[in-house]
C-alpha cells in the first residue's frame, strides 16, 4: 500500500447534515484517533442524516471504494425511532462482532446508567473494520481506549494495513509471534 492508511469517519446526524448543528463527533474520532495511533493516516469524513440507505451506501463507498481499513461512526446508536446506525452498519457487514459493543456499553456504564441504551456494535466488509460509536463526544474517547487494543489484529486478521499505536496512550494487542 502507499501513501497514508485511510480511515472513514462517519457522523451521522439529521441535524449536522443540515447545518444546524455544528458536529462534534467527527472531529472528536479525529482526535482521539490522532492520540491513539502512531502510524501515518488520513481522515475520510463524512456527515450524513440518520437515513438507513444513506448510512448504508456511505458505509459501503468508504469501505470499497476509498479503500478505508477503518471506518468509525458517531450517532444513532440509540433506541430513538431515527437511530438506524446499526442497522445499517449489520446490513453491509459480511461478518458481525458484538464484542466491541458489549465492550462499549461496559466502559460507558461507568459514567452513565443509560449506557445500555446504546446499540453499537461493529463488523467486517472486505477488508474494513466497521466500529459504532455512541454519539456524545464525551464518550467516543473512552469507547476508543477500550476497544482500541483489538482494532489493529483485526485489521491485519481482515488483511488491512498495519495499524500502531502509541503505547504509552494504548497498546495494541498482537499474539506473540504475529
Amino acid at each position: 500500500m502507499t501513501g497514508p492508511i485511510r480511515i472513514g469517519i462517519v457522523t451521522v446526524s439529521d441535524r449536522a447534515s443540515r447545518g444546524e448543528y455544528e458536529d462534534l463527533g467527527g472531529p472528536a474520532i479525529q482526535t482521539a484517533l490522532r492520540e491513539m495511533l502512531s502510524c501515518p493516516w488520513e481522515a475520510v469524513a463524512r456527515v450524513i442524516p440518520d437515513e438507513q440507505e444513506q448510512i448504508e451506501s456511505t458505509l459501503r463507498a468508504l469501505a470499497d471504494d476509498e479503500g478505508c481499513c477503518l471506518i468509525v461512526t458517531t450517532g444513532g446508536t440509540g433506541p430513538a425511532r431515527r437511530d438506524v446506525t446499526p442497522e445499517a452498519t449489520v446490513a453491509i457487514c459480511e461478518k458481525l462482532l458484538p464484542g466491541f459493543g458489549e465492550l462499549m456499553r461496559q466502559e460507558s456504564l461507568k459514567f452513565v446508567p443509560t449506557a445500555i441504551l446504546s446499540r453499537q456494535t461493529a463488523g467486517i466488509r472486505g477488508r474494513s473494520l466497521i466500529v459504532n460509536l455512541p454519539g456524545k463526544p464525551a464518550a467516543i474517547r473512552d469507547c476508543l481506549l477500550a476497544v482500541m487494543p483489538a482494532i489493529p489484529y483485526c485489521i491485519d486478521l481482515v488483511e488491512g494495513p498495519s495499524l500502531t499505536t502509541h503505547d504509552a496512550v494504548v497498546k495494541a494487542f498482537r499474539p506473540k509471534g504475529t
